[in-house]
């Protein structure tokens, strides 16, 4: 029997992505610190990591695939904080953000770590940026990590 896992190991020579949504800054800007010092406590360096900012949530898929279809990053880290309000807007941007990022870990066959809140209230995004749930960019780097390290070895 054959046993696969990944670890925090960067393949030589990977690349990284992280796009961030513009929307939510004192949240999404606390996520990508997290992700890339993250990045850079696992050995990345700072020049194999990518940073590209769009405008909120929605637009992070599009982002993602195209990347994605250039093939030069190992995995993507997606992060954005959507947060309920009193319309239906939130479920649509949060739901289809999620279903748009699998597609394209799925279509391209690339890791994409979904680092996007979608929470209640404020405070709820400030506990999972650095508050006490810990930092969910952090998380999502690390993800990164360890599937682009386990995607290198399985056949």
């Amino acid at each position: 029997m054959t046993h696969y896992e990944g670890d925090l190991r960067s393949p030589e020579g990977a690349r990284y992505a992280i796009i961030a949504s513009r929307w939510n800054p004192r949240i999404t800007d606390t996520l990508v610190a997290g992700a890339r010092k993250t990045f850079a406590d696992n050995g990345v360096a700072d020049d194999a990591v990518d940073v590209v900012r769009v405008p909120g949530a929605w637009e992070i898929p599009l982002a993602a695939a195209r990347l994605a279809a250039a093939g030069r990053h190992a995995a993507v880290v997606a992060l954005g904080c959507v947060v309920r309000g009193d319309t239906r807007h939130y479920e649509h941007v949060a739901d289809r953000c999620a279903e748009g990022l699998m597609r394209v870990a799925l279509d391209y066959r690339v890791p994409v770590a979904n680092g996007v809140l979608a929470v209640e209230r404020h405070e709820d995004a400030e506990a999972r940026a650095g508050g006490s749930h810990g930092n969910k960019g952090e998380e999502a780097a690390l993800a990164a990590l360890e599937m682009s390290h386990l995607l290198r070895q399985l056949p």
